[in-house]
Order: C-alpha cells, then sequence, then structure tokens
C-alpha cells in the first residue's frame, strides 16, 4: 500500500498534494503495481495521471479536492463531443491502460463552480473543453465503485474507447443548473456495466455516445448495462446519441427509477450523422414527474449544423451512409406517472422511419397541472401538454397492454404511420374521455 501521506501529502492545509500522488502512483507503478492510498482528510490537488495496475483507494473521511486553477489542468489529447482535440486533463486521467481502479467510500469533488461560471459568462477565456472528473482513453479492465464523486466541471465519468468497465455503487451529486455535468458517459466502449448508482446532475444522467460525423474513427459503443440506479434531475436520465455516427447497439437498461428527469429514455439524432441505434431493451423502469418519458427522435437540432435545411426538412432525402437508423428497440414493464408534455414521442425521417419497436405493460399518467413543453428538440415543435404518443414517420410499431390517462387529445397520435398496432391498450380519462387513436397522412412542405 502506497500512502499518499508518505509522499508528502498534507491534509487539511490548503497545500497542493499534486506532486506527493504523483509520487505515490509512480512508486505503485515501479513496484508493478498496487493501492494507492487515500487516508481520511482533505487534500487538495490538480491533475493527476493514473497508471497500470493501480487502484486508487479513498478511505471513509478521504477528499481529493481539485484544484480551480486552469493551468493546474494541463492541456491532453482526447476527445470532446465525438472529435478529436486537446482539452484541459480531466481530474483524473488515464491513457492506455490495464487494470486500474478507483474505489473507496471517500469523495472526489471537482469544484466546478469556477469552470460553470466561466462557461457561462466568459466562454472566450476558455483555451480547451472544461476538466472531466474522470476521463479515461483506451485503457481495459477499469472498475470505479463506492466514492461519491461531486461538482464536476464537465461531464462526471467519460470512458472513451475503453472495454470491461464495471461501475458500481456510484453517487454522482452536482447542482440541476450546473451546465453539462452529465453523469456517465461511455463513448465508443464494449462492455460497460452500470449499477447501484445515484446519479443527481445538470444535464444528462446517463449518455451512450459514439462520435459524430467529424470523428475519424467509426467504432460503436457497445454491449452496455445499466441496472438498479436512481436518476434525479437530469434532462435525461438514460440518452442514446446524438453523437452515434460508429453506431450504438446491445443495451440493457433494467430496474430503475427517474424522478424529475426532463425526458426518461431519450435517442436522438439527425440527417449527417449517420449510424444505427439497435437492440434496445429497457425493463422494469418507474418515472415520476417527466417532461416526456420517451423520445426517438430523428431530427434532433442542437449543435453546429443544428438550423442547416437537411436537419430540418420533412421531405425525403437519399438514403446514404449519413442518413442516421432507430431500429429493434423495446420497452416493457414501465410506469410513468405525473407526465405533462406527451406520454412518448417517436419521430423517424421521411426517408428512414423508425421501425421495429415495441411497448409491452406500460402505463403512463399525465400530470393533472401538466406544465407545457417541448417533448424533444425538433425544428416548428410546439410546445404540448397533456399529450399522448406522438408518432411521425415510424414503421412496425406495437403497443400491447398500454395504457394513457388524464391525456389531452387522442392517447395515440399516428401521422405518417405504417404498421402501428395496438393490442389491449386503453385510454384512460374519466373527467373528460378522449379517442384511442388519431391517424393522420401529412404532405410536407416544399421550400
Amino acid at each position: 500500500m502506497f500512502n499518499i501521506v508518505d509522499y508528502g501529502a498534507l491534509r487539511d492545509s490548503g497545500e497542493p498534494a499534486t506532486s506527493a500522488i504523483a509520487a505515490a502512483i509512480a512508486a505503485a507503478g515501479e513496484a508493478g503495481g498496487g493501492t494507492v492510498y487515500v487516508p481520511a482528510g482533505t487534500f487538495l490537488t490538480g491533475a493527476i495521471q493514473l497508471q497500470s495496475n493501480i487502484e486508487l483507494h479513498l478511505s471513509p473521511g478521504a477528499v481529493m479536492s481539485f484544484s480551480t486553477l486552469p493551468q493546474d489542468f494541463p492541456a491532453v489529447e482526447s476527445r470532446w463531443e465525438g472529435v478529436k482535440r486537446e482539452v484541459h486533463s480531466p481530474c483524473i486521467f488515464g491513457k492506455d491502460l490495464v487494470n486500474i481502479s478507483i474505489t473507496g467510500s471517500g469523495t472526489i469533488n471537482g469544484n466546478g463552480n469556477p469552470w460553470w461560471e466561466k462557461h457561462r459568462n466568459h466562454p472566450e477565456q476558455l483555451e480547451h473543453p472544461r476538466p472531466t472528473l474522470i476521463g479515461l482513453s483506451g485503457c481495459r479492465r477499469v472498475t470505479i465503485k463506492d466514492v461519491l464523486l461531486m461538482n464536476s466541471p464537465s461531464w462526471t465519468v467519460n470512458p472513451i474507447g475503453c472495454s470491461n468497465v464495471t461501475i458500481d455503487n456510484v453517487s454522482i451529486l452536482n447542482p440541476a443548473d450546473s451546465p453539462n455535468t452529465d453523469g456517465i458517459n461511455p463513448e465508443s466502449c464494449s462492455g460497460v456495466h452500470i449499477s447501484n448508482c445515484h446519479i443527481d446532475v445538470g444535464d444528462d444522467c446517463i449518455a451512450i455516445k459514439a462520435g459524430t460525423e467529424d470523428t475519424m474513427e467509426r467504432i460503436p459503443c457497445e454491449n452496455i448495462t445499466i441496472t438498479n440506479c436512481t436518476m434525479v434531475h437530469g434532462h435525461g436520465a438514460v440518452v442514446l446519441g446524438s453523437e452515434m455516427s460508429g453506431d450504438i447497439r446491445n443495451v440493457t437498461i433494467s430496474n430503475c427509477v427517474f424522478k424529475q428527469t426532463d425526458r426518461g429514455i431519450r435517442m436522438k439524432s439527425r440527417r449527417g450523422r449517420g449510424g444505427i441505434i439497435e437492440d434496445i431493451r429497457i425493463s422494469n423502469i418507474v418515472m415520476e414527474d417527466v417532461i416526456c418519458p420517451f423520445t426517438l427522435n430523428l431530427y434532433y437540432f442542437c449543435g453546429p449544423r443544428g438550423k442547416e435545411k437537411y436537419v430540418w426538412d420533412k421531405n425525403p432525402y437519399p438514403v446514404t451512409a449519413e442518413t442516421p437508423c432507430f431500429r429493434r428497440i423495446h420497452y416493457a414493464n414501465i410506469t410513468a406517472r405525473n407526465v405533462h408534455a406527451a406520454a412518448g414521442f417517436l419521430y423517424g425521417l421521411a426517408e428512414q422511419h423508425v421501425s421495429e419497436i415495441t411497448f409491452t405493460n406500460v402505463d403512463i399518467s399525465m400530470a393533472k397541472n401538466a406544465v407545457p413543453g417541448a417533448p424533444d428538440m425538433m425544428t416548428g415543435l410546439e410546445p404540448m401538454k397533456g399529450r399522448g404518443f406522438y408518432l411521425g414517420y415510424v414503421r412496425d410499431v406495437q403497443f400491447r397492454q398500454v395504457t394513457v390517462e388524464n391525456h389531452e387529445g387522442p392517447a395515440f397520435y399516428i401521422e405518417n404511420g405504417e404498421e402501428v398496432e395496438l393490442m389491449n391498450c386503453r385510454s384512460k380519462n374519466t373527467v373528460k374521455p378522449e379517442k384511442l387513436i388519431e391517424r393522420v397522412t401529412v404532405e410536407p412542405v416544399s421550400s
């Protein structure tokens, strides 16, 4: 065991322990590996870099408190929003490592507030993208377990191109208004297992990504399991995309609770991204006080090209390698209460319908005092209030034993849909009965 105090770290002193922590990691590395031990107390530090076969263990009462000075996070080559570039070093950084762990019941505090304020008010002062709290690139056999992660300057846990990643019993706490402070964002990873976590953040709780059209290497994010987690206040509880150019596939999400997240399960992309989201299974979920529980949106407009005509145009375009595709997505045994905008929003492209979707044993209750809101981000989409499922450009969609309660308008509104089947579904409105289903064909406006 390599105790950082033995290498000169001073607890509760305000003196940076960066060099002492680096020395302890180096000593462990020279010994072929071992545990770098952080005892009880608060230790101020700048960016630290892990080595292979190292366990960074924080004892109860230990706090790694990260500096707020940009110079303490020198530029490293990594990836930000799908594109390789220089970024401020993550607070805890590892590249091309094997067998690394961050464990213990201590706290890792990113002290993100100065970074958030600079992002909001003086973005020109940021030479590089803000640090992530834990950023790992090209690593294998990674474990993050039991720690409390808080106040991340930007994304909290961001493995990129990693394999065999386990994140278990981790709490992530970032203020609800903190910008871009996603919880766990695996990018182009294989074999990621997220379990027993509590995530309360200012952006997406979990976002699964696979690069953009500007990413040189198209590497999938695949074989992901998410189970037994609680998620609060994020823009989305579990989000797939919009960075999906390398494909996202083989994902299971089960036994989770979402509360006051804007969206529940959200999948988003747009023309030009390419890639496929497929073979996704979501089951045994409870949601409370969300804007929209389910969104599949191929007209997502955020990003530098989001306002271009090809992104929002409802006319069909030729299908190419840059046409995104959502297919084989299955939802089962889900309850959502106090839903505000819509029970679900599924909208494919005119040339590439969202397809092979099933909802089984799903119970949605709209909020009695619903607040109008956009179910997702799409040009021309008006705010909704208490609507049922809103479907556009979909094919082969099945609803089995689905109930929508207290909705306004039809429980299922289907615009330009094909092969949509309802079995044992019902509208449950006691005050103002509404029809179960409405089908319409809408011709796109030429422009």
